[in-house]
This record gives C-alpha cells, sequence and structure tokens, in this order.
C-alpha cells in the first residue's frame, strides 16, 4: 500500500456483504471505511455531510449498481454514478459489483467510474485496484487489451450457437454442483459432527469438486481452458474472506510443532467476523430444547439484528484497541462493554427518535426499552461464558484456554474454538435486546407488525411464549444452571446449518458451586445423593429381580409345568381305557 490513507464510502444494499467487505479491508493497514450505505440517497447524504466537516474525509467510493440484477435498479445505480461526478468531479468510483454484462459495465465507465472488479476476487487483488484508483489510475478487470492490468477472466457469450449451448450446460450443471458443494461444506461445519459422519461428508466434497473439474474439462470451450475458471456463484455470495474449513483436532505433540503464524489482533478479529457473517446465511431457526427471546422475531429481522451487533462489537474492540487499555483493565471492563452493546444495538435498531402511539401516550421505544438495564444485565448479560477469554484472545492475541486446554493463538483449534465462544455471544446480546420488548411492548400492534412472527401475533400465542420464557428463567435459576455448574460445563448457542444449536463445554465451576445456597445447593445435594445411591439401589434392583426370576422360573414355573403334565397324562390315560374297555366289548 501506498503511504496515503485511503478513506472508503461503501454503498450496497447487502448488509452481510457491507460488513465481510469492511472486516476484510480494514485489516489492512492504511485502509479505513468511513462510512456505509445501503442506498443511493443515504449515500449522497452521507458524503454531504462529511464534505461540511472535511471535504477531504472520503477518498474513494465502492458501490454496487443496484442488486446487481434489476434493470431498474442499474439504471439507478448509474445515475448515481453520473450525480456522484457531477458533484465531487475529483472523487474517485470504484464499481465492485456482481454483474459481468461487458454492455453495462462500458455505461459504468461512461458514467464516470474509474475501475471494475467482479464480487469474489481476492482481497489482495482488491486491494491493488483500490490503490490504483486512488492514487488516480484505472482498473478494469475486464478489459483484454490496451489497459493496465492482467487480461480479463471473465468470458464473453460464444456466437456460435452449438457453443453458446454447451456453454449454458456447463454453466447451469456448475450451478447445480455449486449449490450441493455448498450444502456439504455447512454441513461439516455442524458443531458436534461425528467422526464418521464427517469423512462421509468430506468424501462427498471431494467427489463434488472432482466432478466441477472434469465438468470444466469436458464442456469448456477451447479458449476456456487457457483461462482461469470462472468464480462460481457460491463464491461470490459470501464475503470475501472464506470461512474456514473444518478441522480435526491434533495432539499437543502435534501442536507443539506446528506453531500458528501470527497474525495482528485485528487480523484474527476479522477472520473470525468474516466466518461468523458467513454463519448468518445459514437459518435462524432455533433448533434447541430452550426457548430463546428471539424467536418471537422473523427471520429477517433475527439476521438484521444479529448483524448488528456484529458491527457494534467491531465498532468496540477498535475502540478499546485506540484506548490502548490493558489486559488487567480488561476485567473490570467487561460489564460495561457488554452493557455499552446492549446500549448501543437497542438505540440503532429500534431507531433513536422512533416512537409508538400506547393509548394516549406517544412514547419513544428506546427509553422504554433501556429504562431497567440491571433486570438485564443480571439475567443475561453477566451469565454469557467465557467472554473475558474471547475479547483478551480479539484484542491481545493471548493464547484462548477452553476445555481446560490453552490453544495457541491464531490456531485452527483456537479459531474453532472462539468461533463458538462469539456465535454465543451474538445470541446472548440479541435475546438481552429483546428481553425488554417483551416486558414492556410486547403486546403493541406496531411492533407486532413490524418484528414478530406471524404464528405468534395473537395476543393467547404471545402470552403463552412468554410464560415458557418465565417458565425457563425459573428453571434456569433453580435447576439447571446449579446442575450445569455441578456437571462443570457451560451451555452455548452456536449457528449450525440446520438453526440455532445447543452445546455443552466443559469448565472448571468449582468457586460458583461454593457460593450455591438454597434451591439450587439443595438440586446439586440431590443430584450428589442419586450418584450414590444409584449404584447400590441398582446392584439391589438387581438381586432382588434376580430372585425373583428365580422364583418365578425355578419355582413357580417347574410346579406348573408338572401339573400341566399331570393334566395331560390323565387325559391321556382316561382315553386310553376308554379304547381299551370298547375293544374288549368287541370281542365278546
Amino acid at each position: 500500500m501506498s503511504d496515503r490513507p485511503v478513506k472508503l464510502l461503501l454503498v450496497d444494499q447487502d448488509p452481510i456483504f457491507r460488513l465481510g467487505l469492511r472486516v476484510a479491508l480494514e485489516a489492512i493497514p492504511n485502509i479505513e471505511v468511513v462510512s456505509e450505505a445501503a442506498t443511493d440517497t443515504a449515500a449522497l447524504q452521507i458524503l454531504a455531510e462529511l464534505a461540511q466537516i472535511d471535504p477531504n474525509q472520503v477518498n474513494l467510493v465502492i458501490l454496487e449498481l443496484g442488486n446487481g440484477r434489476s434493470t431498474h435498479s442499474q439504471q439507478q445505480g448509474l445515475q448515481l454514478c453520473q450525480q456522484l461526478k457531477a458533484t465531487y468531479p475529483t472523487l474517485p468510483i470504484f464499481l465492485l459489483s456482481s454483474i459481468q454484462e461487458q454492455g453495462l459495465i462500458m455505461a459504468a465507465r461512461a458514467a464516470g467510474v474509474n475501475g471494475y472488479c467482479p464480487k469474489g476476487t481476492p482481497i489482495t487483488e482488491l486491494v491493488t485496484a483500490i490503490e490504483e484508483v486512488v492514487v488516480g489510475n484505472s482498473y478494469w478487470l475486464t478489459e483484454r487489451v490496451n489497459t493496465e492490468i492482467t487480461p480479463t477472466i471473465v468470458a464473453t457469450a460464444p456466437r456460435i450457437p452449438l457453443a453458446r449451448w454447451r456453454q449454458n450446460l456447463r454453466l447451469s450443471s456448475m450451478d447445480y454442483i455449486d449449490a450441493a458443494l455448498q450444502e456439504v461444506t455447512a454441513q461439516l461445519q455442524t458443531p458436534g459432527l461425528p467422526i464418521l459422519d464427517r469423512a462421509v461428508l468430506a468424501g462427498q466434497r471431494r467427489e463434488l469438486l472432482a466432478s466441477r473439474w472434469l465438468l470444466n474439462q469436458l464442456l469448456a470451450l477451447p479458449q476456456e481452458k487457457q483461462q482461469q475458471p470462472l468464480t462460481s456463484s457460491v463464491e461470490q455470495s459470501p464475503p470475501i474472506v472464506p470461512p474456514p474449513t473444518p478441522t480435526i483436532t491434533i495432539s499437543d505433540s502435534q501442536r507443539a510443532s506446528t506453531s500458528p503464524p501470527l497474525l495482528s489482533p485485528r487480523a484474527l478479529q476479522s477472520h473470525l467476523f468474516a466466518s461468523c457473517i458467513n454463519k448468518l446465511q445459514f437459518s435462524l431457526r432455533n433448533v434447541s430444547e430452550s426457548v430463546l427471546e428471539i424467536d418471537i422475531f422473523r427471520e429477517d429481522k433475527k439476521r438484521e439484528l444479529l448483524y448488528l451487533i456484529l458491527q457494534k462489537l467491531a465498532q468496540q474492540l477498535d475502540a478499546l484497541r485506540n484506548a490502548q487499555i490493558t489486559i488487567n483493565q480488561l476485567t473490570d471492563l467487561q460489564p460495561v462493554i457488554l452493557h455499552d452493546l446492549w446500549q448501543a444495538v437497542i438505540t440503532d435498531f429500534f431507531g433513536k427518535f422512533s416512537r409508538i402511539q400506547v393509548g394516549k401516550r406517544n412514547l419513544e421505544i428506546v427509553t422504554i426499552l433501556l429504562q431497567n438495564p440491571q433486570v438485564v444485565q443480571t439475567a443475561i448479560l453477566n451469565k454469557i461464558p467465557l467472554v473475558l477469554e474471547l475479547f483478551s484472545y480479539l484484542l491481545f492475541q493471548t493464547d484462548l484456554k477452553v476445555e481446560h486446554t490453552s490453544y495457541p493463538a491464531g490456531s485452527p483449534e483456537a479459531n474453532f474454538h472462539a468461533e463458538f465462544l462469539l456465535e454465543n455471544l451474538l445470541i446472548q446480546v440479541a435475546n438481552s435486546v429483546v428481553q425488554p420488548l417483551l416486558n414492556n411492548l410486547a403486546d403493541v400492534e406496531e411492533i407486532k407488525q413490524d418484528f414478530y412472527v406471524k404464528t405468534l401475533m395473537s395476543t393467547r400465542e404471545l402470552e403463552r411464549f412468554r410464560n415458557n420464557l418465565s417458565w425457563k428463567y425459573r428453571l434456569n435459576n433453580y435447576v439447571n444452571e446449579a446442575k450445569a455448574i455441578f456437571e462443570s460445563r457451560y451451555e452455548l448457542f452456536v449457528f449450525a446449518p440446520r438453526g440455532i444449536a445447543q452445546m455443552s463445554i466443559y469448565a472448571p465451576r468449582n468457586e460458583e458451586l461454593a457460593q450455591l445456597s438454597g434451591v439450587p445447593l439443595t438440586v446439586t445435594l440431590g443430584l450428589e445423593f442419586r450418584d450414590a445411591i444409584a449404584p447400590r439401589l441398582q446392584s439391589l434392583l438387581s438381586v432382588v429381580g434376580s430372585g425373583i426370576v428365580f422364583v418365578l422360573t425355578q419355582i413357580v414355573g417347574r410346579g406348573l409345568g408338572l401339573i400341566g403334565r399331570g393334566i395331560i397324562q390323565g387325559i391321556g390315560s382316561v382315553s386310553f381305557d376308554k379304547n381299551f374297555k370298547r375293544n374288549k366289548e368287541r370281542q365278546k
């Protein structure tokens, strides 16, 4: 990178892609994402506000032409480019889009765009393109001749009908294989997957990759075989940083011999956040045995909320780095960090000045939701496990100690466990955001229409849902939490391909066990008594059961057998006597 800092404005309708691109670019020195926008109007408003503060606040705009598919939105994107060039003539524009039609790309260049890369471009090449555009050059990945860059890797459609049919067949088959490959890869990321299932899925993945290569060899046109294969739709849709592949835990000796490469804390954070962003594209249906507050929300609202939490968490971690706090200060700051995260998410998610009409009162939503932070802090935020270990790992690149094992920072095992901790943190913070809503504004019709699942909108179903939550808290406070402490484990909620799942991890909790009292202590004593009496009771029942079996088989059974045999023999003797008498009378 050059010494000139690159200050970006991201414009894209997809919030997941924006966050993925943001965390990927901010891991690069001298690149700063100043702001981001989802619409053309928001982008123009942000640029106007920043220009009043500092005309050089943004020196590059990265945008997508609408949503990349709708013709109308593409035309609006071209109009935005023209308007940006008319208002800010010296501001470079870079197109990072899913479109590959040469006509649209040429139209974008005519509208004033300075560079283009398709979505799915490797981050190193994208950074090179950004640097070229910022210093005043152009960078067009689609050009074949007379350009400053490497010839294009994008193939144009052939004109011969048979060749066009051949290419369409190859592309449709590739889409089918890519969809199956994405499904198998997602299943491989399922927590706690048995080794046999993992081996079978890994074999299926290898077969799909081999089929993909063979299809390219058989159906690709001659000119395409000389070029790099096209980036598939599966590779274009997720953010630029790919998710880590599933790994198998290695032994301590192997771990010692293969130390992981050192990464900066920001790079570690970008890697984990990008992986989490990919998992947010999974189904968010609750498949665990526990009811969650966010179950009341529609799936799109769940995803929007979780994305916002991840974004706010990234901002908080950056602020902590800038403040140069020490690792010793982190323990005291943990409750404050979680409270500030909760407050910031509520403010942005519901709107700082949003109001609703309740009866004759016009109420501010955020003011009501933030009025009892201590309840949320005690019930949810303070009980999120291993937050300190996760923050220390992200901020100071310390070794991650999970399940009584210390994993080197940056190692696949450390990242594997850190992902689970991060996912659980997101889900629990999301629950804490929804809890005051259910406590104070649950049955407001405007709230229900904007956020709730349709099946839970009726007052009866809503009250049933709230009662289930209330029962869950009582059961956790008196039974489940005490049982988890006694069994030295934590319950985590994680993102799996089938939905939000639940898993357990080992954790020493002797200090918490010593502090139990009342009903929770009684529960642990009951469990201990059950564990102590169970083997003896089982032995006693085994002896009694053996005695009963002996009596029934050896005494009662044999007695019944003798009686039955005597009856049968008696019946046979009577029949024989009658036949003998009849034969004797006939002889006379």
